[in-house]
């Protein structure tokens, strides 16, 4: 197979995996500051996929009081919320696909031998965008600070006199909506369906244990990863085994490196 074949795929699997990246980097925010994993992830991206984002309140109206209680209650309450909003979705929308047609969507940009979608590089461009904005905000914002201070120490967030429940509720819907802006811009590239939000759930969850959990650089540079490899997969073998390596990419980062690729090593 000519070279040029290879390279095209690769564009856009890094392209698709920027996308992918921005979706695990809400995961990983949230798990870095809320230590909450959210099994309702890609659910929540579904609905943005449909209509917008609702995290500031799910986290301050129902999560918060789960915050101290064990991780196996908070597993049930997110599993639930995930049962919740698949079923709620069938119910409104039905099982049919959704597609969204822009005046786009058969356009491609060619530089000698790489012919680029579109619509692939306008999701992977706006990707980085956000994705930066999301960088600066926590390095730069008064408001950033203080939430990587929660993080950082809880206790001292405290003491300090920071409204931690309320920096926990904006961590949730900065993280929702990172995904709901992934989620639109997946439209692009992907049919939507209610139970499309367990597959992004798993996704997402591939995704940041291969960079890292709570690493927002490791969240992107495990979607890069596990883009790219579907997208090699799917053009060397099938497209049915783009998951099956993506899977074996996690099972050798957890072989070799437990903690992720830029995770740290807990003491």
């Amino acid at each position: 197979m000519p070279i040029d074949v290879y390279l095209n795929v690769t564009v856009a699997g890094i392209l698709t995996g920027l996308v992918y990246g921005l979706m695990a980097l809400g995961l990983s925010v949230i798990f870095g500051v809320v230590r909450v994993v959210n099994f309702a992830h890609g659910e929540m991206m579904s609905i943005a996929m449909y209509l917008t984002v609702f995290g500031y309140a799910l986290q301050s109206g129902l999560i918060n009081p789960f915050i101290s209680r064990p991780e196996h209650s908070q597993f049930l309450l997110l599993v639930a919320l995930a049962l919740i909003i698949v079923n709620t979705l069938l119910i409104v929308f039905g099982p049919d696909a959704r597609t969204v047609q822009t005046s786009y969507a058969f356009d491609s940009f060619q530089i000698g031998a790489l012919i680029v979608d579109a619509t692939k590089l306008y999701a992977g461009a706006a990707a980085i965008v956000v994705a930066g904005l999301l960088f600066a905000f926590f390095r730069f914002a008064p408001l950033g600070k203080a939430i990587r201070a929660c993080a950082d120490n809880y206790t001292g967030a405290l003491v300090v006199g920071l409204d931690v429940k309320r920096l926990y509720a904006l961590t949730f819907g900065i993280g929702a909506a990172c995904v709901g802006a992934a989620g639109v811009m997946m439209t692009l590239i992907v049919d939507v369906t209610p139970i499309i939000g367990p597959t992004y759930t798993l996704l997402a969850f591939v995704i940041v244990i291969t960079g890292g959990l709570g690493s927002m650089a490791g969240a992107l540079l495990g979607g890069l990863l596990i883009g790219v490899t579907e997208a090699l997969a799917g053009l060397v073998f099938t497209p049915s085994a783009k998951s099956m390596f993506a899977f074996a990419i996690l099972v050798l980062v957890l072989l070799f490196r437990p903690q992720g690729i830029l995770g740290r090593r807990s003491i």
